[in-house]
């Protein structure tokens, strides 16, 4: 009870300052920044009317002209400026922008430097900001993408999919933008595969935004659509792999999913693939932390691909190489 009342308190206080720099705001547009409905918001706003200095007399009480259309602060009684940060607040508030501003497509990274400044500067007690915030130099696709969801407009992207090692060309509707495990993605509806998919932004190689509004389906729009960066398309091939147990990283890193846990710690697991040499060339990377089980054209791969790097160490070896140093780092 008493921390929604002081989230109230908070709320009320800066209302003031906040009606004062958006003169003429409607309810719904402020409730929508505010975090409330507009229920609330009137409700804050009636309570606001009869708040003021000590004395509480006509002269001295905050008046306001509002309803669902518009509102104004006529007489701010003196609260004109929003509420100081705590240390604690403004620290909290730096870790976060700082995790985001290098985040491709979460903020305007021009907005969100220029904010740590100024916050930075009123922790020191400065009045004004030491010198130009350093801005990282965002992608221009980047910003294609942030300018077209924020206008509601399709787009045209040339995109990299790590899962099958191909680079495509397809026309998406914006939803939004999410963060997930670390990296941004554009969540949006997919006009060739008729579903919603996630972009990771540092694998948008072009964005185009064209002349037509984003069209997503109502059922598309919900907030656990699409979510699922791999989803189980039954017309992709399917690894079956033994991972060791001190390999278990792996799991968390990769789209695998585990089937069979055995008494060692070894884990059976599927992972889906499009392409075998991308695949390969993946497994091969892990040693014998991984074991191949199938499909066995899989198998065939890895196994004729082991065979040909060890021709290559004997070949070394061969020239004077120390053979058993190259075993020990094994194959890249």
């Amino acid at each position: 009870m008493s921390s929604r009342l002081s989230t109230r308190l908070s709320r009320l206080l800066n209302m003031v300052p906040y009606f004062l720099a958006n003169p003429g705001i409607s309810a719904a547009e402020a409730a929508a920044e505010l975090g409330v409905d507009t229920k609330q918001l009137m409700g804050d706003l009636n309570q606001l009317w009869m708040c003021g200095l000590p004395g509480y007399g006509p002269g001295d009480l905050i008046d306001l002209s509002f309803s669902e259309e518009s509102i104004e602060v006529t007489f701010s009684a003196g609260i004109d400026r929003p509420l100081r940060l705590t240390s604690i607040e403004a620290t909290a508030l730096l870790v976060a922008l700082r995790s985001i501003a290098d985040l491709p497509g979460m903020v305007d990274p021009t907005a969100a430097r220029s904010a740590i400044a100024k916050i930075e500067s009123a922790i020191s007690g400065e009045t004004a900001p030491r010198g130009e915030p350093e801005v990282p130099v965002e992608a221009p696709a980047v910003t294609t993408v942030r300018s077209a969801l924020a206008d509601a407009r399709a787009l045209r992207l040339v995109y990299y999919s790590a899962s099958r090692d191909v680079v495509s060309e397809r026309v998406v509707d914006p939803i939004r933008i999410v963060l997930v495990d670390n990296n941004s993605y554009l969540q949006a509806w997919c006009r060739q595969a008729e579903g919603v998919r996630l972009f990771r932004f540092d694998r948008i190689e072009e964005a185009t935004e064209l002349d037509e509004p984003a069209r997503p389906p109502s059922h598309a729009t919900d907030e656990s659509a699409g979510l699922d960066l791999f989803s189980d398309d039954p017309a992709v091939a399917l690894a079956r792999l033994r991972i060791r147990g001190d390999y278990g990283w792996v799991l968390d890193q990769y789209p695998m999913h585990p089937v069979v846990v055995h008494p060692d710690g070894d884990v059976e697991a599927t992972m889906r693939f499009a392409t075998l040499d991308w695949i390969a060339r993946l497994l091969l990377g892990f040693g014998s932390g991984v074991t191949v089980l199938g499909p066995p054209e899989l198998v065939n791969a890895v196994r004729d691909r082991s065979a040909a790097a060890l021709a290559v160490y004997e070949d070394l070896g061969d020239l004077g190489y120390d053979r058993s140093a190259i075993e020990e780092v094994g194959p890249a």
